[in-house]
């Protein structure tokens, strides 16, 4: 499926949740790995407020590209970021979203 590049040039963004491991199956704790480098993925909050509205985005973010100081309230600027639909089927019922995905999240000023 394309994905679609997001614009934040105009955008303040926050790290909302810090960034935890992004799992396979949670049954088993395998980590989702990314396809092309094998890097380890994991998932962060951000709040990107943007014309007078602020949304809260899980985006995904291979580990290469995350800082280890990253923390709740701190200013960051993303790279990258592009938005992709998907839709799955489970068990008879579909189900569809969203997913966001970057290359990095940096600490503002870094």
């Amino acid at each position: 499926m394309p994905s679609f590049k997001i614009d934040l040039s105009t955008a303040v963004v926050f790290v909302a949740t810090a960034p935890t491991p992004k799992l396979v199956s949670k049954q088993t704790g395998e980590r989702a790995m990314d396809r092309e480098t094998g890097a380890g993925l994991s998932t962060v909050g951000l709040l990107i407020s943007d014309e007078g509205e602020g949304n809260l985005y899980q985006v995904t973010v291979p580990e290469t590209g995350l800082p280890e100081n990253l923390a709740p309230g701190m200013p960051v600027s993303v790279i990258g970021l592009k938005a992709r639909d998907w839709e799955n089927t489970f068990n008879g019922q579909t189900r569809h979203g969203i997913s966001f995905r970057a290359v990095a999240v940096t600490p503002m000023g870094a």
